[in-house]
């Protein structure tokens, strides 16, 4: 089950919407196939596996290890369960059971009602784990939501006028390549036209995340950076507007903001968001208490006067230097397995 977590961690970023899965077919304490979920669309990683056995009469004494309940049910591939029932594989073992409403056990079901030996709930933390974003969205109707920003040594996001670069190039590439793992980033009016930043991962490899863009009152330039077309870009308003090209437009209601974001982004399918601030953004989502993740990079400069930085009021679960910054990790344990 650890070299399943293994091989599902190697989708992150690339799966959405489906979860992260890795899948080890075992003959005679032998490995003989293994496979992962690459891309949405892709096989499936129990297909993938038992397409890795060379020999398929092993496969009735061979047993499958997978960290997530089999599919159950017709998406854009054939459903996983059918497929290892037809393989002739009698015993397999899961980590966790699948609470997508459209699986949530029926997978378990169906093995078992055709005669397979079923195991479940091995390893089922880490299991949980790695599929975070997938089961927090399933189970709450919303993405999971990480918060990120950098903070000077005495407490500001941005000084009072220039802009001003704040962390390390170890930590921006650090935020990049969390930018190529989640679905989307956000951010706020007054920060796409002040910071006009790019919100794709240069330096990193991987799918650049969807941005989505607060404009109330689309009052921003079409000259900014998120206008090009790195990646596709949605703009949340109040004033419906056809999209065109790689831009896109979602009417929210700001007067309930948070709850209505959540309804737009399930409807969306986007399982997972970095909110990259401002200040003003970020709080929306700390005051209500409506995140799971937050990063928080600690420059060694310092800027004196300007924007203070939000407050998180918990401790850190984690502290980490990165050149001349210190990265702290703070945990909201709103949805555990």
């Amino acid at each position: 089950m650890e070299r399943c977590i293994e091989l599902a961690s190697m989708g992150l970023g690339s799966t959405y919407p489906n979860p992260l899965v890795g899948c080890v077919i075992v003959n005679n304490n032998k490995i003989i196939g293994e496979g992962w979920h690459q891309k949405s669309g892709n096989n499936h990683a129990e297909v993938a596996a038992i397409n890795q056995v060379k020999d398929k009469i092993l496969l009735p004494k061979s047993t499958l290890y997978v960290n997530l309940e089999p599919c159950s049910f017709h998406g854009k591939t054939p459903p996983c369960s059918n497929l290892i029932l037809n393989s002739g594989i009698k015993r397999v073992v899961i980590g966790s059971i699948d609470f997508n409403p459209d699986v949530n056990g029926n997978g378990v079901k169906f093995l078992k009602k055709n005669g397979i030996e079923v195991i479940t709930n091995i390893l089922s933390k880490k299991s949980f784990k790695i599929n975070k974003r997938f089961f927090t969205f399933h189970k709450l109707k919303r993405p999971y939501i990480i918060l990120k920003w950098a903070q000077s040594l005495d407490g500001y996001i941005a000084p009072k006028k220039e802009k001003y670069w704040i962390s390390s190039n170890q930590s921006k590439q650090l935020v990049h390549k969390m930018r190529s793992q989640e679905q989307s980033i956000l951010i706020g009016t007054t920060t796409a036209h002040k910071d006009n930043p790019y919100l794709t991962n240069r330096l990193w490899p991987g799918n650049n995340p969807i941005r989505i863009v607060i404009d109330r009152t689309l009052k921003l330039s079409n000259s900014l950076n998120i206008f090009n077309k790195d990646s596709k870009t949605i703009f949340l308003t109040e004033i419906p507007k056809k999209g065109i090209n790689n831009l896109y437009f979602g009417k929210i209601n700001f007067d309930n903001f948070i709850s209505s974001f959540f309804e737009f982004m399930y409807k969306k399918n986007i399982q997972s968001v970095i909110i990259e601030g401002g200040k003003y953004t970020l709080k929306k989502f700390i005051d209500s208490n409506n995140w799971d993740e937050a990063y928080v990079f600690q420059s060694n400069k310092l800027i004196k006067e300007g924007i203070k930085a939000p407050i998180i009021n918990m401790l850190p679960k984690k502290m980490k230097k990165l050149s001349t910054d210190l990265l702290f990790k703070y945990k909201n344990d709103l949805f555990t397995y």
